[in-house]
């Protein structure tokens, strides 16, 4: 079971329509946290977090008691006091308990995340680059998302998002993996929830053009020679056939 709450505050900025004049354009700032248990010890989740039109501005690490911007330049501008966090999160248990012993202890039903994986840029071998896997529309926000390089774990350089809350109150959440595309490596992105019985899987490979062989290339080769070839030979005929049109052409006329 969880507690959800949020505060979404509107903010409406100037801004310019190419001459038409000035328009306010809505943003929103989403302060986004939830706490949930399952039954049994020790099993509880939470998460703390500012949001701005939908990106994250920062979350609560809240083990640590410490905020954590979503780009370190956010920091530099503004501050947060990790307690207010805290605070908000004991609350949020109390609630909680105080809920479950007021119901019948029923669940919400489980929704499976859908997963996609994509690479950030144009692939090119030996091209360092980041796979993205984004698993969306799930809940609840209780997701173990593992990378794979041709059957072998991979965990070196993953970065793993906080829950996005989404309007319909689903979440979803990214996972990146630094990577160097190499041919015939194959990648795969699991993510583990309780509404699926084993892991949702996605793979994926570089798409890239395989080098042409040894015989096709001494074909293509061939076949260049052989147009280069006709090309001389046209082109002596037609500088021959022009050469002799001006000979005739300059014949001397009767005195």
């Amino acid at each position: 079971m969880a507690v959800l709450s949020g505060a979404a505050v509107p903010l409406l900025l100037l801004g310019v329509l190419g001459g038409v004049g000035a328009v306010l354009k809505p943003h929103v700032l989403l302060q986004a946290e939830f706490y949930q248990r399952s039954e049994g010890p020790d099993k509880a989740w939470a998460q703390f977090g500012f949001h701005f039109d939908a990106d994250e501005l920062f979350h609560v690490e809240l083990d640590a008691a410490q905020t954590v911007w979503r780009l370190p330049e956010f920091g530099r501008f503004a501050s947060f006091e990790a307690q207010g966090a805290l605070q908000n999160m004991a609350v949020g248990k109390q609630n909680l308990e105080v809920m479950i012993g007021n119901s019948n202890r029923s669940q919400q039903d489980f929704v499976t995340p859908e997963l996609a994986l994509f690479p950030a840029e144009a692939v090119s071998l030996e091209e360092p680059n980041v796979l993205i896997c984004y698993a969306d529309k799930f809940w609840p926000p209780v997701a173990t998302m593992e990378w794979r390089r041709s059957g072998a774990v991979v965990s070196e350089g993953v970065y793993d998002s906080v829950y996005y809350g989404r309007p319909d109150l689903l979440f979803r959440k990214f996972s990146y993996l630094p990577f160097v595309p190499q041919r015939g490596d194959v990648y795969s992105c699991a993510v583990r929830h309780w509404g699926a019985e084993g892991p949702v899987q996605r793979m994926w490979d570089p798409e890239v053009p395989e080098p042409p062989s040894e015989s096709s290339a001494t074909l293509w080769c061939a076949v260049g020679l052989a147009v280069g070839i006709a090309g001389i030979a046209a082109g002596t005929a037609l500088i021959l056939r022009a050469v002799r049109r001006n000979a005739a052409n300059r014949q001397p006329g009767l005195l």
